[in-house]
């Protein structure tokens, strides 16, 4: 089987109701970025921080997969599918993606304080933290990449793009780094394809599908089959 890598962003679940920050209505709008999603931010008010996950924890457990979601799943049929993504919410595994890699955290993780690689899943009973919420006797923080914080995710994303014999983006503005550089690492001669509504400037040969996530699966799953 051939390795499709597709590496998505906030546009891959906004179907689903999943407010971004970038949006005109977006989170940016109502939080100070650098407030809620930054290290200084964590030490300045690690309150606030526990308040907004928790916010967006909830919202995550009301959302559904969307199609395109479940048009990835339906890809493993005829590829070796791994999907990169941006995002921190877990619609790609509840649709049943079994190959994701999570560049920016997982909003239903925490993971201590005092011991990174010690991390904790929360389920819909317990969705809640604090700065006084302990687990197995450790502080927990949200298991999220912060801004001014190193992406451990990043190089193992870096050689999958390598090794991708097809590689596909969507829903991504192409503005945040080191994301956006994957498509850098992709072999010459591999196709490309790019969905987004509003797609950013790609390099020559990127065929670029000008659509939302969901209609452009669909379009994707159609080039696909003339290169299985």
């Amino acid at each position: 089987m051939k390795k499709l890598v597709i590496s998505t962003g906030a546009g891959m679940s906004a179907e689903s109701g999943i407010r971004t920050f970038r949006d005109s209505d977006g989170l940016w709008e109502e939080y100070p970025v650098m407030d809620v999603a930054s290290a200084d931010g964590y030490r300045r008010n690690p309150a606030l921080i526990h308040k907004f996950y928790n916010e967006r924890r909830h919202q995550l457990i009301a959302a559904k997969p969307n199609p395109g979601h479940l048009g990835l799943v339906d890809l493993e049929k005829d590829f070796d599918v791994q999907i990169i993504t941006q995002n921190v919410d877990d619609l790609h595994e509840r649709a049943g993606s079994s190959k994701v890699l999570h560049l920016h955290g997982e909003l239903m993780k925490v993971r201590a304080v005092d011991n990174e690689d010690l991390v904790f899943t929360l389920d819909r009973d317990h969705l809640d933290t604090s700065v006084n919420t302990q687990i197995q006797g450790h502080y927990v923080r949200p298991h999220i990449v912060f801004f001014q914080e190193a992406v451990p995710n990043f190089d193992p994303a870096v050689n999958l793009a390598a090794d991708a014999d097809i590689f596909v983006i969507i829903g991504t503005s192409l503005v945040v780094y080191p994301a956006a550089a994957l498509i850098r690492y992709v072999r010459r001669g591999v196709p490309i394809f790019y969905i987004d509504p509003n797609p950013a400037e790609v390099p020559p040969g990127v065929e670029v599908i000008r659509c939302g996530a969901s209609e452009g699966v669909k379009i994707l799953k159609e080039r696909l089959a003339a290169l299985r």
